[in-house]
């Protein structure tokens, strides 16, 4: 089969690798039909996370068909169209237990990070019954992609960890896809003001189409200032850093209110400020996750009923076999005006 194979700090290629296999009861192989380009998977190929190592198949997201199951797999069989969670879960540790599969003693997001992800033909995934989701034969995949990752992604980590209440007034930080995806969910509860603050103002057009009340523009450094104006002083009552460097959280820490919480969502590869000798009386909350995906079942309800269209954040669409000119469009996103990229592959390779 092809795969997309992450060879080092800014090498990766479309090349043969062998399909997997079953290598555990509990395994199931799935052939791809639909995947995506994560800004993780950004960050592996700038080395930002040495535990990728040379060989490794990228990506964590997708749909595809049950192609094999092994004979501990109860819940899918051969031919059955599944969403792909990003993070595996085994059900049973205590961590699972806890609601937090993103620490499973047996799993959590190892797909395209320790073990081989969804960049190909066919993807091996461990505990599937408890890390694949039944999908209609119907379904939009374009929309349900986004299940695997990015939507309970901004929704756990920046709405719910931030806990969004109704009337007040949201900070995102980012206006890429996952910041979007916060956007969107955001939304359940009702905030008086959602305020975007990116440096693209393509993207942040489209945050105000999705439903930001105010946009700000940070590439003159002055975004802080302008947040703190506009509040009368006060600051925000949520900040949520969706990128995933020392600038976007120095701007969080700005802006943020007494009583506020801080929800951490991006990758950070550098160390960051923490500037607690100005927080330290703000009884401030400030949270880290990674996601649990614990929300995917509800998220897939919402966006079967239509009332939550993740499919609007598509911009780019590319056979599989494209991956490599699919990255240079998403690596380009400034450029090329890119949000989430749509990878397909209709039949067996």
């Amino acid at each position: 089969m092809k795969a997309l194979v992450y060879h080092g700090p800014g090498k990766r290629a479309w090349e043969e690798k062998s399909k997997p296999i079953i290598t555990d009861p509990a395994d199931a192989i799935v052939r791809i039909t639909t995947t995506t380009i994560c800004g993780t998977d950004l960050h592996i190929l700038k080395g930002d996370l040495p535990l990728v190592t040379d060989g490794r198949i990228l990506g964590h997201e997708g749909i595809g068909i049950v192609d094999e199951v092994g004979p501990g797999v109860s819940n899918f069989r051969q031919g059955d169209r599944v969403l792909i969670s990003c993070v595996t879960s085994c059900a049973k540790c205590d961590f699972c237990r806890k609601g937090m599969p993103s620490h499973c003693r047996k799993g959590g997001w190892i797909l395209g990070y320790t073990i081989d992800g969804t960049q190909a033909e066919y993807v091996r995934i461990p505990h599937a019954d408890s890390s694949l989701y039944a999908v209609p034969d119907d379904g939009d995949e374009e929309a349900l992609v986004m299940l695997s990752d990015i939507l309970p992604t901004g929704f756990e980590c920046g709405v719910l960890n931030g806990q969004v209440k109704p009337g007040d007034t949201v900070a995102i930080v980012g206006a890429g896809p996952v910041g979007l995806a916060v956007l969107l969910t955001a939304q359940f509860y009702s905030p008086a003001a959602i305020i975007m603050i990116d440096l693209d103002d393509k993207r942040l057009a489209a945050a105000q189409l999705f439903g930001a009340t105010t946009i700000v523009n940070s590439t003159d450094g002055k975004a802080a200032e302008r947040v703190m104006a506009m509040t009368g002083g006060e600051g925000v009552d949520v900040a949520i850093e969706a990128v995933g460097v020392p600038a976007t959280f120095a701007i969080c820490q700005a802006i943020i209110g007494a009583g506020g919480h801080i929800a951490n969502v991006g990758v950070h590869g550098k160390p960051v400020e923490f500037h607690l000798e100005k927080l330290w009386d703000r009884n401030i909350t400030l949270t880290t996750r990674l996601v649990d995906t614990v929300t995917t079942p509800m998220l897939l309800k919402v966006v079967q009923s239509g009332k939550l269209q993740p499919k609007k954040l598509v911009t780019h669409r590319f056979a599989l076999n494209d991956v490599m000119k699919a990255y240079d469009t998403f690596g380009n996103a400034a450029v090329e005006s890119a949000l989430k990229v749509i990878l397909t592959s209709d039949a067996p390779g």
